[in-house]
């Protein structure tokens, strides 16, 4: 898969000490070892802050997160990584205190930029104040649009570029959305409101509609869903993932699609502001992530 990415030129990976508990960087560290060139090519991101410990699920603290970047480091195989975000803010320190750790790992070279994910656009600005934030990783898609209340223009105006997960809203704007039976063998989804009886029928029924847009445009949903991202700004930047060639080859597809007027508002009709049921995460999933609308 790392192959096919790469000669798409696709030139960006993203990956955190906590897949796989480090079998994702260690995976992608013997892909560097083996590929001559691979890393020269790509921007390259992990993140740390989530811990295994029951008693403290997040941790910024400085000597942490650089244990953590140091463990990460060896595991890719390399000095450096191109940006290290804090994967979940932890709230006993200011963000002041976890920008000012991130710029001291900087001024190390072990990072050459840095970001944060699922904060709110307060604590970046407070951030931003204390070092540069070159990104910040929300999950932003057609079926969640939060950040269009504020991090998105945060972003825009501190010139920091937001990173979208999940955008084909976890598989349903793609033309193969995953059957009920599936979402209850995955762990994330089988607790998920959105995921979650009667939701899950609602919403696979809202996003019909999509897929036969994309149908009528002669698009697979998912290059629509990509696109439409792209169309919100070029400081918007998807991050998709995939085991599948087929469904990356849609994925590039988006970006190779340049929006009309006219396709925004069809899309925008099929699929308006609100349309999911239930809520993007369950209680214990909203630990950790920053609300703020």
């Amino acid at each position: 898969m790392l192959d096919a990415c790469r000669a798409a030129g696709v030139s960006h990976i993203d990956t955190s000490n906590v897949y796989g508990n480090g079998r994702s960087e260690e995976i992608i560290g013997d892909w560097f070892a083996r590929t001559p060139g691979a890393r020269q090519d790509m921007v390259l991101a992990t993140k740390a802050g989530i811990t295994r410990s029951p008693d403290r699920r997040f941790n910024n603290d400085p000597d942490y997160l650089e244990a953590s970047l140091d463990e990460s480091l060896q595991r890719l195989g390399v000095d450096h990584v191109d940006l290290f975000y804090i994967h979940r803010y932890d709230r006993s320190h200011s963000p002041e205190e976890v920008a000012g750790t991130l710029k001291r790992l900087m001024d190390k070279g072990k990072t050459r930029a840095v970001g944060f994910s699922e904060i709110a656009p307060s604590t970046l600005r407070r951030a931003f104040a204390e070092c540069p934030i070159a990104a910040v990783q929300s999950e932003y898609s057609l079926s969640t649009r939060a950040p269009e209340l504020g991090l998105v223009q945060t972003c825009r105006a501190l010139g920091t570029t937001l990173v979208a997960f999940s955008p084909v809203g976890r598989a349903f704007l793609t033309d193969a959305p995953f059957s009920f039976d599936k979402v209850q063998s995955l762990a994330f989804t089988k607790g998920n409101p959105r995921f979650m009886q009667p939701n899950y029928d609602a919403n696979i029924a809202a996003t019909d509609g999509f897929r036969a847009l994309a149908a009528d445009m002669g698009e697979p949903a998912a290059a629509l869903a990509i696109a439409w991202l792209i169309a919100q700004g070029d400081r918007v930047l998807p991050i998709p993932g995939t085991k599948d060639l087929s469904h990356l080859a849609e994925l590039i597809r988006g970006t190779e699609i340049d929006l009309s007027a006219e396709d925004l508002a069809r899309i925008e009709t099929v699929l308006p502001v609100g349309w999911a049921h239930g809520d993007r995460y369950n209680a214990a999933q909203w630990e950790g992530p920053e609300r703020y609308c």
